[in-house]
């Protein structure tokens, strides 16, 4: 009876080892093999998921890295619902995590091509497998090897340019230039003094070329309002350029031409209207 009791706490506890030891995720027939971009050829190291390889795998600047094992949950090989390669720089403690590729057989497979975060790496980089799923069975994580980084240092390494990103500017100050000033006085004086005496020379060419003054009277009495708005609404115009040269701005003058631009093109229409039947008449 004594040994009974004794024996069933033995049974009860080896039970629990076997059970713990069939619910945790681990790896078997795991190979890690470097190989030459282009050629093929390279070397292959079997993988252990209690001891990390006793030598570095080294990865030059032409090389690739491929991990192939098989995911055992317990002694059963099953695909779990995470398994990485993870990579820690000793020196930065920069780490980045390669997922691989693992079928529903557990068979997993990744292909590395090394970041260039690690290929400025002075001390061998430290590689871990990390294997975990839903329900009890407990994840593993561990060392499996150590890579070491075998550049060219002749050969200059290539960084890819910093992505873009948004910030607040700097503050900006716009500096508006001053408002465009009319000539000094005496310049305008002589400018409209030379319009002035350029008058007389302008009538007296019109009288030299034959211009009929004395219909004056005549066309105002045939069409006075379209005569009288025409000249009007050209002196009216005049009297906007000199607004606009003294005082005005641009959006004080355009209304006001607007106006004075159409009436001299209805009043100027009926004006030479006018013009038009003394000329058929033979008056002109």
């Amino acid at each position: 009876m004594r040994l009974f009791r004794s024996f069933v706490p033995s049974l009860l506890l080896s039970g629990a080892c076997i059970v713990s030891a069939a619910s945790s995720w681990s790896f078997e027939d795991a190979t890690v093999t470097v190989s030459t971009k282009g050629s093929g050829a390279g070397g292959k190291d079997k993988l252990s998921p209690d001891t990390p390889l006793g030598k570095s795998v080294s990865l030059g600047d032409s090389d690739s890295l491929k991990l192939l094992l098989t995911t055992t949950d317990g002694k059963k090989a099953k695909r779990p619902h995470q398994a990485f390669l993870t990579l820690t720089d000793p020196t930065s403690g920069l780490e980045e995590s390669f997922v691989l590729d693992v079928k529903e057989s557990g068979k997993a497979k990744v292909d590395l091509d090394l970041p260039h975060q690690f290929l400025s790496a002075t001390k061998p980089i430290p590689a871990s497998i990390v294997i975990g799923s839903f329900g009890s069975s407990t994840p593993y994580k561990a060392k499996v090897f150590d890579l070491n980084v075998a550049r060219d240092p002749n050969t200059p390494l290539a960084v890819p340019e910093k992505p873009e990103r948004y910030a607040a500017d700097k503050e900006i100050h716009h500096i508006f230039r001053d408002e465009p000033r009319s000539p000094p006085t005496i310049i305008s004086l002589v400018f409209a003094a030379a319009v002035v005496a350029a008058l007389p020379v302008l009538l007296g060419a019109w009288a030299t070329l034959g211009a009929n003054g004395n219909h004056f009277g005549k066309a105002f009495g045939n069409a006075p309002i379209s005569h009288s708005l025409f000249y009007g609404s050209i002196v009216a115009i005049e009297g906007i350029f000199f607004m606009y040269y003294t005082s005005w701005k641009l959006f004080q003058v355009l209304p006001a031409a607007g106006v004075v631009g159409l009436v001299a093109f209805v009043s100027g229409s009926r004006a030479l209207s006018e013009v038009q039947e003394r000329r058929l008449a033979g008056l002109r």
